[in-house]
């Protein structure tokens, strides 16, 4: 029972991929909204541009593994 559970948290597929990295890309922009919310001027700002850039490396790492593990 528990490996039926534990595999609906594998992402066995591209569309999958691109649905978790399309849930972190909006995540971080709302984080970096806040971000220029609790900090105004060139401090939000760079605060605001790291959030997606941690979505591009994640989102890469995400599709190397599903290309490997299914390539």
């Amino acid at each position: 029972m528990w490996s039926k559970f534990a595999s609906l948290f594998v992402i066995k597929n591209k569309f999958e991929a691109f649905g978790v990295i399309y849930a972190l890309a909006v995540g971080a922009v709302e984080r970096g909204a806040h971000y220029l919310e609790q900090y105004p001027g060139f401090g939000g700002w760079l605060l605001f541009a790291v959030c997606p850039i941690a979505v591009f490396m994640a989102g890469a790492r995400i599709l190397d593994s599903v290309e490997l593990d299914h390539g």
